[in-house]
């Protein structure tokens, strides 16, 4: 399980970065910045876990009860199906990081980073591995940018229904993959993904 050490160790504004969304077909990627500026709830930290390990009513009512912590800053910032065609998925998830960290409030003194590589903050950066399931302020950030991303797919399948992006989020689901074969790419599909040109090119003239 997550915990605080490493912001404890650290003292000042210690904050956890996560993105969410590099996988999928279709939508932007999603990241989000935390920071405990009241520290965390010991009843709050004992549920705090990496989003991909919790169910989807488990981060809702995390991401409830996180964005209710006294002293807590959150931001969440995106980058495009544009700018993920650009770049390549990698760098537009790095841009993300940036756009969020720079949302809060004040800058942080740490920023702690799920993964290896640094997202090209002027502020002091920590690559923590695996850090959505060792630091508490990532782990936060991990169920605050899936619960957003989960929003923002399940508003865009009421426009466009026959994905089944509110019960997928754009990941290439069976029923994803079948659409895509019968309809063609969306506006919000990533044309930059292998797998999407190969399977719009098949729908039928």
């Amino acid at each position: 399980m997550p915990d605080y050490t490493r912001e404890a160790l650290h003292g000042g504004r210690v904050a956890g970065v996560d993105e969410v969304g590099r996988g999928p077909l279709a939508g932007p990627v999603l990241a989000a910045c935390v920071l405990f500026g009241g520290g965390v709830p010991a009843d709050l930290a004992e549920l705090i876990d990496d989003s991909k390990k919790l169910s989807a009513a488990e981060r809702d009512h995390l991401a409830t009860a996180i964005r209710a912590c006294p002293g807590v800053e959150i931001a969440v910032a995106a980058a495009s199906v544009g700018e993920i065609g650009t770049l390549n998925i990698l760098h537009a998830s790095l841009l993300a990081m940036r756009r969020a960290v720079r949302r809060l409030p004040l800058p942080p003194d740490l920023v702690l980073v799920d993964g290896n590589r640094h997202p090209g903050l002027s502020c002091a950066v920590q690559c923590v591995v695996g850090g959505d399931g060792l630091c508490l302020s990532i782990a936060a950030a991990s169920i605050i940018a899936k619960v957003a991303r989960d929003r923002l797919m399940a508003r865009l399948a009421v426009r466009l229904p026959h994905y089944g992006w509110e019960r997928n989020a754009g990941y290439a689901t069976p029923a994803h993959r079948l659409a895509l074969r019968a309809l063609g790419a969306s506006r919000h599909h990533r044309r930059s993904f292998g797998l999407v040109r190969e399977l719009a090119a098949l729908t039928a003239p």
